[in-house]
């Protein structure tokens, strides 16, 4: 007998046991009472049928409440959201109709969260065949338990990936080692480099691994062809600059010359002298921006070594002439870095920021620093004009200036990126005129300097 059944009889025993007591008085008084045979046995059935009746009726409307209940949790376990029970007619504080009530709203509100849940896992599959990286979920085992179109053509070639192991896939590489980073494998759907990202994450209970998998070609290849296209822009542009006149004055040469003697000009020879002059200075100037393209392309690697950062500043500041070169004095700071190239950063900066004050007419150059979290902050602020052209400031030789190379911004950009830091030009931001310049060096190898008492 189930858990149920027991109740319904529970509920029926009761119900007889509460009529009992009263049908125990009404048979003593019918009995013992004067009255006649006939009238006591038709009374006294008539109570018995009202007593099983009404425990009768009590066990019918219990069972049918009870399975209606049933019915709806049923329903719900199944994942039908769509069966309803009706309240009992009545007023609305019944009990039972709060309940079917309340049972009638969690069916809404499951329905509404299976809707949404099915809707939020289209949307993610839509955008897992659709995005061009490979996404690949492995379980604890490592097999395969889910993949996007991008991986299965990743792994073309090796059937089914679904239920597959790693290793047999041979894609183990992808679960072992540190995460992000470079992954440098050959697939059968193509060869690297690969960007690896792995998570973790929990699906009914159990562990899994999130893969992906970015192919780094096609960024690189971007990155690379808009490299050669501003790099050939520039060449294109400083050779024409140069090879323009060098050819108008040797053609202009070349016709003098092929006339007959007594047709030539008087001034021949002088302008075979200017003429030559020219092209020996615009040979000599191309030569110049060639060697000064070597000179970009063939940055060493930075010598380490221990540099006092104020003694570095005051040295840098001492070579320029031209114009005054305050240096506000920040804290005491050791850096392990390379000496040299870290003077030919600055070298160009305070340069630069010189020719800005000749151009305005009048200012200072100013150099401070500062130490803070862990990282050298150096400013290199000038009272030119500021900054009219901000696109092209690092396209290597890009310059505004007549006789400029175009490089000394870009070199020192790449020296303190090789030092772990960066550099940025902006103009100033306290409402004068003039740019600044701002060197930030990484944490590693920088610290406070200690001097002693």
């Amino acid at each position: 007998m189930s858990w149920s059944q027991r109740h319904e009889v529970r509920i029926t025993l009761l119900a007889l046991a509460a009529g009992a007591p009263a049908l125990l008085v009404a048979f003593g008084l019918l009995f013992f009472g004067d009255h006649s045979a006939k009238v006591r046995w038709t009374l006294a059935a008539l109570m018995m049928l009202a007593w099983i009746g009404g425990a009768a009726a009590l066990h019918a409307r219990v069972t049918r409440s009870l399975q209606v209940v049933s019915a709806l949790l049923a329903a719900l376990r199944e994942e039908d959201f769509s069966l309803r029970g009706r309240p009992t007619a009545g007023p609305a504080d019944d009990a039972l109709s709060d309940v079917i009530r309340e049972i009638n709203g969690l069916a809404d509100t499951l329905r509404e969260q299976r809707l949404g849940a099915f809707e939020a896992d289209a949307l993610l599959r839509k955008v897992m065949t659709e995005i061009d990286v490979a996404v690949l979920a492995f379980d604890a085992q490592g097999a395969v338990r889910l993949a996007n179109r991008t991986a299965e053509r990743l792994l073309e070639g090796t059937g089914d990936v679904l239920g597959r192991d790693a290793v047999a896939l041979g894609i183990s590489a992808c679960l072992e080692g540190q995460a992000p980073r470079t992954l440098l494998t050959v697939f059968p759907g193509g060869a690297g480099p690969w960007e690896l990202r792995r998570s973790q994450f929990r699906q009914r209970g159990l562990p899994h691994t999130l893969v992906v998998l970015t192919d780094l070609r096609r960024a690189l290849r971007e990155e690379e062809r808009q490299a050669w296209q501003r790099l050939v822009r520039v060449l294109g542009h400083e050779i024409n600059n140069s090879l323009a006149p060098i050819q108008s004055i040797a053609e202009h040469l070349g016709q003098q010359l092929a006339l007959p003697p007594g047709q030539r000009a008087a001034d021949l020879d002088e302008d075979l002298a200017g003429g030559l002059e020219i092209i020996t200075r615009r040979s000599a100037g191309l030569s110049r921006f060639l060697a000064a393209y070597a000179r970009l392309a063939r940055l060493p690697p930075p010598r380490l070594a221990a540099v006092e950062v104020a003694a570095w500043v005051g040295r840098v500041a001492a070579l320029e002439r031209r114009v005054p070169v305050l240096v506000e004095p920040g804290p005491d700071g050791l850096l392990h870095a390379d000496g040299d190239q870290l003077d030919q950063l600055l070298i160009n900066l305070v340069r630069n920021a010189a020719d800005a004050v000749l151009a305005a007419g009048d200012g200072d150059v100013t150099v401070t620093w500062r130490i803070a979290a862990g990282t050298l902050e150096l400013v290199v602020r000038d009272d030119g004009p500021g900054l009219a052209e901000t696109a092209n400031l690092f396209v290597p030789f890009f310059t505004t200036k007549p006789d400029g190379s175009g490089i000394g911004l870009v070199l020192a950009r790449q020296i303190a990126e090789a030092h772990g830091g960066a550099l940025s030009l902006h103009n100033r931001g306290d409402g004068r005129r003039g740019c600044e310049a701002c060197v930030r060096l990484a944490a590693t190898g920088l610290r406070i300097a200690d001097h002693g008492p």
